[in-house]
């Protein structure tokens, strides 16, 4: 019975480990060259206002607690890497953005145990060259993936963050000229 009850034990311990375990599919460092065509430009660190703050919590609809967000600019390209939850875990996004509409989303790090289906091509090229219109969303529809609901909702509000935040570097920018 003891013997049993250590494998049942393993057993849960094995599967439950597995449903959390994380599939990386690019580092950040491959991304942010890749999406320069050149080796990664130095970080730069954009400090939040209080109105960037809510703004950034009204799209994510939840509490947004970091004072600064790390991006990688040249020109009017801007990179970000950005997480938010999915159902459970933390889905990591990288967001290239060239005059204010979307190049590239890609997922770099998954971790949830479904609905990993944004990760390819056939979603994520729904993003290309899409803005931001004045109300903080998105100027197209994105269509969702059964089953990964929550997924899509989170990649969706991380393409408005990183247009809403290259268009805050974009204004300081023009701003100090």
């Amino acid at each position: 019975m003891k013997t049993r009850s250590i494998a049942t034990l393993l057993s849960l311990l094995c599967i439950s480990l597995s449903v959390y375990s994380a599939n990386v599919y690019q580092s950040n460092a491959d991304f942010i060259s890749q999406a320069f065509n050149a080796p990664a430009p130095k970080a730069n660190v954009y400090w939040l206002t209080e109105e960037d703050k809510q703004i950034i919590e009204d799209i994510l609809a939840h509490r947004f607690n970091k004072m600064r967000v790390r991006y990688w600019q040249q020109a009017e390209e801007s990179v970000w890497i950005l997480e938010e939850i999915g159902k459970e875990a933390p889905i990591t996004v990288g967001i290239h953005v060239n005059k204010q509409a979307i190049v590239k989303v890609k997922v770099l790090v998954y971790r949830e145990s479904r609905g990993d289906e944004v990760r390819h091509d056939f979603f994520t090229d729904q993003f290309k060259q899409a803005r931001l219109t004045d109300t903080h969303g998105l100027d197209r529809h994105i269509d969702g993936i059964t089953g990964a609901t929550l997924s899509v909702r989170a990649l969706n509000k991380l393409s408005r963050i990183a247009l809403y935040l290259d268009q805050r570097i974009n204004q300081k920018t023009a701003d100090n000229r």
